[in-house]
């Protein structure tokens, strides 16, 4: 039997949030197994660094600042890319937002639409927007990076939870509807990985106590332990996975 591939050569990749964090680690990965990378995410001198790393790899890159919560942004961002590379093979939904911790009774209204928007109506229509150009080629993946907090309530992260589990579900929606155009659609869904946006969880002494005493590999995740499993599920090596959601919690929801 052939082996595995992992090759990405000749590919086109977007990843949202992607200039730092888990984006950062994934982009980077992306372009190490050959794909040329377009990084998206609000603050274009930030993606400037990132895209410059992805050129010192050998690969093509653009750094497009993008607001998830605008349709504009979107529809910029897959035009830019269309226009730039003349196609775009790889989808890595990751950009998010969490501006608030506490229960749900306390929280504004205003705070549920910016979490929902940005964390699962911006990846349903970069999504939609991205696979138009994938059906007619007959080709595609998406990634949509979730959380585990999709998957089980987290205290005080209730509206994340909820935008999180809304988008394992778009995953499987998507993935039903597009595999018959040759289009794969998977979900990863990380425990607390040490990141700038998690820092709230894993610079609280307790909460990290906690959360490590839980996980059997006895420690919290790094962004790039994420990126090997983006690799995994971009590359034909996962050819036969679809709508399917992989944990990386260190083994904790075990």
């Amino acid at each position: 039997m052939p082996e595995p591939s992992f090759d990405l050569s000749g590919r086109v990749a977007i990843v949202t949030g992607g200039s730092r964090g888990i984006g950062k680690a994934i982009a980077l990965a992306l372009a190490s197994y050959g794909a040329d990378v377009v990084v998206a995410s609000r603050k274009q001198e930030d993606l400037d660094v990132v895209a410059g790393e992805i050129r010192a790899l050998g690969r093509k890159a653009a750094a497009i600042a993008t607001h998830m919560r605008s349709r504009e942004d979107i529809d910029k961002l897959v035009q830019a890319t269309l226009d730039e590379f003349g196609k775009i093979d790889i989808l890595v939904n990751n950009a998010g937002t969490n501006p608030y911790f506490g229960p749900l009774l306390d929280m504004e209204e205003r705070t549920w639409d910016q979490i929902m928007t940005v964390n699962l109506k911006g990846y349903y229509l970069l999504a939609q927007a991205v696979a138009k150009g994938m059906v007619e080629r007959k080709s595609g993946n998406i990634i949509n990076v979730a959380s585990v907090g999709g998957k089980r309530a987290s205290p005080g992260l209730g509206c994340y939870s909820i935008s999180k589990a809304g988008v394992l579900m778009l995953t499987q929606v998507l993935a039903q509807e597009l595999g018959q155009h040759g289009i794969r659609v998977n979900a990863s869904a990380p425990g607390i990985i040490q990141t700038r946006f998690a820092q709230a969880l894993w610079s609280n002494e307790a909460i990290l106590k906690r959360s490590v005493e839980q996980t059997p590999l006895g420690r919290i995740g790094q962004p790039e332990e994420m990126a090997g499993v983006c690799v995994w599920l971009a590359s034909d090596a996962s050819s036969y996975v679809t709508g399917q959601t992989i944990v990386l919690d260190g083994g904790q929801s075990a």
